[in-house]
């Protein structure tokens, strides 16, 4: 994935189903069915296209925020949405995160979008209805859609809750073929989204919501790799580029007791890194500082979303040590000798599987760690896109959909 990082170009919750349950109903049949429940209070919005007995029955017409033409400026439209499935809800969105990604995706960056293109992958909304065999959700409930809305639920990957790297396709938020509805699929920057409850995120009550969307793409970004290296107490973890997805980093590395140091190539980040709990924060173009850090670090997690050179970095990494590219961005100058030699490691990662993107919410909730977020209307959009290219944030953008709607609510 990509995210808000500071690269200048050139420079426990309760049990719930059994997973392997829910990755069986995949094969559910898709023909649409009875729904069980409206939301029972706030709800007259909610229930201004609809009655109670036909929420969602039938595909539906959603207002949305996205763009026409490829770079064109995010404004509002209609999207349609599909009728419920009997594993599917259907979740009025109140709040939704403005990845770098979805800047990227809409003025072409990665090649040309589906148009319209609706973006947003950090979405966090009431369950308004629900599919007559979904067991996840119960209406009135939060939830939440990260990166991802299907897979095969079949293949090796998804059996091993890597839906993230479904071999048979993954269905991503927006901008991705919809297996179901054909077309594309449009992302979270819309009133309401239908999604299969496997997809959906319990939010544990009493959380946040209004800084919690950001943890359903930067969070799950940077926890998975954590976890997969297995970061203990005391080692060092470095973090290169303080952006949405770095500021996570940080909170999450040192959260597991890791000694943390930050990579910028914004001075004024610096004292930003400190406070997040970094024990210290270096400008990146400092090479007497790189290299007083020679073979320092047990992981190196990179959030830069562009072109870089990667040596400097890997000559930081002790024996056996890992360099991790989040950010997507091209590694360039690579010395093989010096990898071999060190026996270190270059790798990606991307995302994570739902039960794990569960695990970061869960996780996050229990020790109170919250992404900086500056909330936005969505008529800020496009100011806010520019925003985040100018590295003008801190850290996280959250379109603010529940002040618009009656049915809309920061507490649960």
């Amino acid at each position: 994935m990509c995210h808000v990082c500071d690269d200048e170009h050139p420079d426990h919750a309760p049990a719930g189903p059994d997973r392997r349950k829910i990755l069986k109903m995949a094969g559910a049949g898709l023909a649409a069915v009875p729904l069980s429940g409206v939301l029972s209070s706030g709800g007259a919005q909610a229930a201004e296209a609809f009655s109670a007995s036909t929420l969602g029955q039938s595909p539906f017409q959603v207002r949305a925020y996205g763009a026409q033409s490829t770079g064109g400026r995010i404004a509002p439209l209609q999207i349609q949405r599909r009728a419920l499935t009997p594993h599917d809800v259907l979740i009025d969105v109140l709040y939704a995160g403005i990845c770098h990604s979805d800047i990227h995706a809409v003025r072409g960056d990665w090649g040309a979008p589906s148009l319209p293109i609706v973006p947003g992958h950090e979405i966090l909304g009431r369950v308004l209805a629900v599919g007559n065999q979904v067991t996840k959700f119960k209406v009135g409930e939060i939830a939440g859609v990260g990166c991802m809305v299907d897979s095969c639920g079949t293949c090796e990957n998804c059996l091993a809750d890597r839906e993230q790297i479904c071999l048979k396709g993954t269905t991503f938020t927006y901008d991705s073929p919809d297996k179901i509805s054909g077309g594309q699929t449009f992302g979270g920057y819309s009133d309401r989204i239908v999604v299969n409850e496997r997809f959906a995120i319990r939010i544990p009550p009493g959380m946040d919501l209004v800084s919690t969307a950001p943890i359903l793409c930067a969070g799950i970004t940077t926890f998975s790799p954590l976890r997969h290296w297995r970061v203990r107490p005391g080692q060092r973890v470095a973090v290169v580029g303080l952006g949405g997805l770095g500021h996570m980093a940080v909170k999450l590395a040192v959260a597991e007791r890791a000694d943390v140091t930050v990579f910028t190539t914004t001075p004024g980040k610096i004292a930003d890194a400190v406070r997040l709990g970094a024990r210290e924060a270096l400008l990146w173009r400092d090479a007497a500082a790189m290299q007083k850090l020679a073979n320092a670090f047990d992981l190196m997690i990179s959030t830069v979303p562009y072109a870089f050179g990667v040596q400097p970095f890997m000559d930081m990494l002790k024996l056996d040590a890992t360099f991790v590219n989040v950010g997507l961005g091209e590694a360039r100058g690579i010395n093989p000798a010096s990898m071999a030699f060190g026996r270190k490691s270059l790798a990606g990662s991307m995302i994570g599987g739902i039960a794990e993107t569960q695990a970061v919410i869960d996780h996050c909730f229990a020790r109170n760690i919250r992404p900086d977020i500056e909330l936005i209307r969505p008529d800020q959009i496009n100011a806010a896109y520019e925003r985040v290219v100018n590295k003008d944030v801190r850290y996280r953008f959250v379109i603010d959909f529940a002040s618009t709607k009656e049915s809309g609510s920061a507490s649960r």
